[in-house]
This record gives structure tokens, sequence and C-alpha cells, in this order.
């Protein structure tokens, strides 16, 4: 079994490596029926913004990448404003080819363990209403739903409704 290490990205060599998860990730979507990601939809000027403002990790296992996410400090395109209480888990990729059983999972309990050793209690997340299994993913992982975002505006300004789930952590 290959035990998962994480490492944060760099805003520099690790760019490519962050789309080509990206964009495996949306094709997978689209083959399976999930309208959500779309190959191209992000760019390496946007995984170095997010790297630039809060933080992105690779998961690895096997000496192979196998998945990363993005860990955000605010999110007001669907959260609003709140008080810095939370992280917030973004993009959550992983190699559908190579990620060995429980990657998503111990990919979100590494930004669980991130967020609380900021000192914030709760992760939260959202995912596009119309994908309900990712929803019943979210909450075997321990996610209570709180609400849905019903016009969040994404890159390019569409807007489309998010569900909104949150776990508290033990600090």
């Amino acid at each position: 079994m290959n035990e998962i290490t994480f490492r944060p990205a760099d805003d520099g060599d690790d760019l490519p490596a962050l789309v080509a998860l990206y964009d495996a990730a949306a094709r997978w979507m689209q083959a399976n029926g999930i309208d959500q990601w779309k190959p191209g939809g992000k760019d390496e000027e946007h995984f170095r913004l997010r790297v630039k403002e809060g933080e992105v990790w690779f998961a690895e296992a096997g000496g192979r990448t196998v998945g990363a996410f993005e860990l955000w400090w605010r999110d007001e395109p669907a959260w609003g404003p709140q008080p810095p209480e939370a992280g917030y888990v973004h993009r959550l990729m992983v190699d559908r080819e190579w990620a060995p059983a429980g990657t998503g999972r111990a990919m979100l309990a590494h930004a669980e363990l991130r967020i609380a050793a900021a000192g914030r209690t709760w992760s939260r997340l959202d995912c596009v209403s119309s994908n309900p299994r990712l929803r019943t993913y979210y909450e075997g992982a321990g996610y209570t739903f709180v609400g849905e975002q019903r016009a969040k505006k994404g890159d390019g300004g569409n807007q489309y409704a998010v569900t909104l789930l949150e776990k508290r952590l033990a600090l």
C-alpha cells in the first residue's frame, strides 16, 4: 500500500502539473455525465494566483503525484463576508489512474489539519448543486449541509448554484 504524503505546490515548475490534473479530472467528469469542470477551464495563471493568495497542495504516493487541492483563507463568492474562522477547500483533484483508494479523504484530512493549525474551527467547501454524488461524498467525510448559494459568480462572470457544506474541527 502506498503511503500518501503532501507537499506544497510552487508557482513555477508545478503549474503545468496542476493544469494537467484539472484537465484530467474535467475529462473524467464529462465522460461520466457530470456537468461541472471543463478541460481548459483553469490555466497556469489560475494556479499561480491560488499559490500566491492561499495554499495549493500535492498528494503523492509511490513516487507519483496522485492528487492536489487548493486551500483558501476566505471565499466571499460562495460564503459572503465571514470572520476568519474557516479555511475553504477547493478543487479536490484526484488522478483516477494512479491514486490509491482513499486519496480524496486523505486530502480532505490534510486540509483540515492545515486549517486547525491556523487556529480556525471550520473547514468549508462548496460543490455545484447539480452534482448530488459529490455532496454525498462530502457528507460521508463528515461535512454538513448548511445552505445553498444560488448565484455564485464563476470565472468569466457565469453564475451557478452551489451547495455549501462545513465541518467543525477540533483544535
